[in-house]
């Protein structure tokens, strides 16, 4: 059963950066396209960016130039760093796991991160 556990969100100031971490386990890590949505108050969970197993990237065009997601297969984790942060990035940011063949897919818990203007 794969397990994602989501870390690194919090409170920051409108500009500023944050880097949130998912760890993976539970299966094998190269068969997953990862990615990151949020879900901000009100609003429909949205797709903020995905990573490939090898490593092609794809980024809503809100955060196109400001996140950058990467994932590393020693460590089974997906990351996604985040700058110039705006308060409408609000959020709680889910990692997500859909497996290549059979399209299974797992979401994490979530993080808040929260923008201050």
């Amino acid at each position: 059963q794969v397990q994602l556990v989501e870390s690194g969100g919090g409170l920051v100031q409108a500009g500023g950066s944050l880097r949130l971490s998912c760890v993976f386990w539970g299966s094998t890590f190269s068969l997953y396209v990862m990615g990151w949505y949020r879900q901000a108050p009100g609003k429909e969970r949205e797709l903020v960016a995905i990573i490939s197993s090898g490593g092609s990237t794809n980024y809503a065009e809100s955060v196109k130039g400001r996140f950058t997601i990467d994932r590393d297969h020693a460590q089974n984790t997906v990351g996604l760093r985040m700058n110039s942060l705006k308060p409408e990035d609000t959020a709680v940011y889910y990692c997500n796991a859909v497996q290549m063949i059979d399209r299974r897919e797992y979401w994490g818990q979530g993080t808040q991160v929260t923008v201050s203007s």
